[in-house]
Formats: C-alpha cells, sequence, structure tokens
C-alpha cells in the first residue's frame, strides 16, 4: 500500500483537493493518502517548505510526497522528483527541495520531462500523480526524468551574521494556528554564534532575554496560580523543529491574543539578536 501526501495551497472550499485525491485513486493502485496541508498560504514556498521538512520525517520510507504549492511549469520553474533521505518529493523547482534537504545532498535528483504525454496542463492531476504512480510501481527516476546536480535556495530562510559576529538577522517565516511566530533561526545556528554569551533578541518594540526549551519552563510553579504572571505572558523558545519560536503563553487571538497580533509580527518581518 503507497502512502502518497498531499501538499497544496488549494484550500479546502474548492474542489481542486478532491480532484487530486481522485485522480490518485484512479492511478495509483491501493494508494494510503495523508493530508500534510491544504492550508498553505497561497504561492508561499517558503511556509511549505518549512511545514514539510517538518512533517515528512514521520512517514515511513518510500512514502511519495506531492507538493502542489506554486506549481505551475515556466522557464524557471521546472518540475523536479527528489528522492532524499528515502522518501521520494514531487513538485516545482521553487526552493521548497533545498530547504527540506537542507546542507544535506539529495540521492538524485531528475527534473521531470515527460509533460507532452500528458492531456492538459494540470500538474497536479496530470505529471505530478502519473509520477506518483510510477513510483508507486517500483518505477526508475529515469523513465521520467533527466538528472540534474543544481536546485533553487530560498534565499530569505538562511539568517545572516554581521561582520563582528555580535549579532544575527533573521526573519519570520512561518505564524503557525496559534499565532506563534517562527523565524529562520535555528538552536543551532543560535549556538554557533552566541557561544553561550548574554543576548538580546529584538522584535520590533518587544525584547526576550531568556530562551526556554518548553512553554511550561517560563512559567513558575512555585508560584500560586492566581498570583503568577501565566495566560498572556511573552515566551521565547526552540519549538520541536528546533526553530527560535516567539510566542504568547495559551495564546488565543480571541481572549490573550497571540505573538503575531500583539507583537505586531508578520511573514518577513525582521528579527534581530545581539550577543553582549
Amino acid at each position: 500500500m503507497p502512502i502518497v501526501t498531499l501538499m497544496t495551497d488549494f484550500g479546502n472550499k474548492d474542489y481542486a483537493v478532491a480532484a487530486v485525491k481522485g485522480a490518485i485513486l484512479s492511478t495509483v493502485e491501493n494508494p494510503q493518502i495523508v493530508d500534510i496541508s491544504h492550508e498553505i498560504t497561497p504561492y508561499n514556498s517558503t511556509e511549505a517548505a518549512y511545514i514539510l521538512r517538518n512533517a515528512y520525517k514521520t512517514f515511513p520510507k518510500g512514502s511519495i510526497h506531492i507538493i502542489g504549492v506554486e506549481s505551475e511549469k515556466t522557464p524557471e520553474n521546472q518540475h523536479l522528483i527528489m528522492y532524499f533521505d528515502g522518501h521520494y518529493f514531487i513538485g516545482a523547482d521553487n526552493g521548497i527541495f533545498a530547504m527540506v534537504k537542507g546542507d544535506f545532498k539529495a540521492d538524485k535528483v531528475v527534473a521531470i520531462n515527460i509533460h507532452d504525454q500528458m492531456p492538459t496542463n494540470y500538474p497536479i492531476l496530470e505529471a505530478f500523480v502519473w509520477v506518483a504512480a510510477h513510483l508507486s510501481r517500483k518505477g526508475s527516476l529515469d523513465v521520467v526524468g533527466k538528472k540534474i546536480d543544481q536546485i533553487k535556495e530560498i534565499k530569505e530562510l538562511r539568517p545572516v551574521v554581521n561582520n563582528t559576529g555580535d549579532q544575527i538577522l533573521g526573519a519570520v517565516i512561518y505564524i503557525d494556528n496559534y499565532g506563534n511566530v517562527i523565524t529562520n533561526i535555528t538552536r543551532k545556528f543560535f549556538n554557533e554564534v552566541g557561544k553561550s554569551r548574554p543576548f538580546t533578541i529584538f522584535a520590533r518594540n518587544v525584547k526576550f532575554r531568556e530562551v526556554y526549551e518548553t512553554y511550561s519552563d517560563a512559567i513558575d510553579y512555585n508560584i500560586s496560580k492566581e498570583k503568577r504572571e501565566e495566560d498572556g505572558k511573552k515566551i521565547a523558545l526552540f519549538n520541536d523543529a528546533d526553530h527560535l519560536e516567539l510566542a504568547i503563553y495559551k495564546s488565543n487571538s480571541q481572549t490573550v491574543g497571540s505573538a503575531q497580533s500583539l507583537f505586531g509580527l508578520e511573514y518577513r518581518e525582521s528579527i534581530t539578536i545581539k550577543f553582549e
């Protein structure tokens, strides 16, 4: 039973997701279809890459991941298959593949070249699903594409360090369902640059001087519940994807608010860390 995952920016209101699933059921023998997300912000490759990178690892080896985000084939946006870490990824070369593999090397990447065999220009329904069916039958990548050595990178996903090595300039790359703000600064990068020095995180008019391991670590349980700072407390932590996250404890945009709303932070907003 081949596992085929779907991640798109189609949303769930229209027929697109159902049409893709119907095509998979009609083309792939006995598939198990899993939705990663269909609520990606339209054409937001950065957001899609962050979600896929942290989701695919939990799936069994041999899983096939179809990516329907900014998927139109153009002279600057070719369609690829990447075999990496025992998984197959099918989508457009818009930077998502580069973030998924990170600093590691893909086992193989091929540019799909079977489009002239497809009846329409809808890549998810035709080319991507056809390729998924081929891979589910243990078909060779060389049959559906030509091997390439370079893929696009999403430059904004990499934070930078100033010349004196005492400042990291990062950015917001994702805002989750709770309004928590995720940055492109990883724990590894933070530790390599910081070298255990004291620091201050600047996000618009908000400052943080401590990074917690979990949300609850920010709460002092030695203080009685009615007296301690809890709901609405601002927190910086490394999340389960090891990215620096700025959050509000038990955030709720309808009550205490969220990091996005209270800090005024949006996608691509600058985040600065200064080390002493």
